[in-house]
């Protein structure tokens, strides 16, 4: 099915609203909205589709589409009599998340737990360094735990993470229905026991 020209207002909002979100998420406007587009799309799309639809240059929507493929984030496909290329957004969003994930694992967390790692093998040489080291190690192990759970979440299917997911907000509303019960929060194990009335 053809993409429609001009766009049908929810679609467009959504498109303008990812382009808009790009920056914060590290890419610009531009392949916000041209992910957008495909993510929506009922089918593959190619290059001039995607320019006519977004009023975009085709040397915008190239360089686009060269980033998002450089991101795992789009497929490229090939239709049968024609010669030109199609992209299409992966199906599952659980496969999106995981791909960015993992994208920005590598761009963005591994050099900095290299420089991390690098940090702490150096000897100290004052008490200023001693005290940043010890925050750098703090940072390290953070980092590096989150970083081995998702590792074994990146193994589960995704009818297990969703039900994960599901798990984490019902042990959370539990835990707050008992807070309500209690009326306070559950003291410390060392801390001093009320006096008995009952006590002579």
């Amino acid at each position: 099915m053809p993409v429609p020209h001009p766009l049908p207002p929810l679609n467009r909002e959504f498109i303008t609203h990812f382009g808009e979100m790009g920056s914060r998420w590290g890419i610009n406007r531009t392949v916000g909205q041209i992910y957008a587009l495909l993510y929506i799309s009922s089918a593959p799309i190619n290059a001039d589709e995607i320019a006519q639809a977004l009023d975009f240059s085709r040397s915008n929507v190239s360089m686009g589409l060269k980033e998002l493929q450089a991101w795992r984030l789009v497929r490229l496909r090939h239709l049968p009599s024609d010669r030109r290329e199609y992209f299409e957004a992966p199906e599952d969003v659980w496969e999106i998340f995981r791909v960015l994930a993992e994208e920005r694992r590598r761009r963005e967390v591994e050099p900095t737990l290299s420089m991390l790692r690098s940090a702490l093998l150096q000897e100290p040489g004052s008490e200023a360094e001693e005290h940043a080291q010890a925050r750098m190690r703090e940072m390290h192990d953070l980092i590096d735990r989150l970083m081995t759970w998702f590792d074994d979440v990146q193994k589960l299917s995704p009818e297990t993470a969703q039900q994960l997911m599901g798990m984490g907000a019902k042990v959370t509303r539990v835990l707050e229905l008992k807070d309500r019960l209690i009326g306070r929060t559950p003291r410390p194990a060392n801390a001093a026991k009320p006096p008995d009335r009952n006590a002579a």
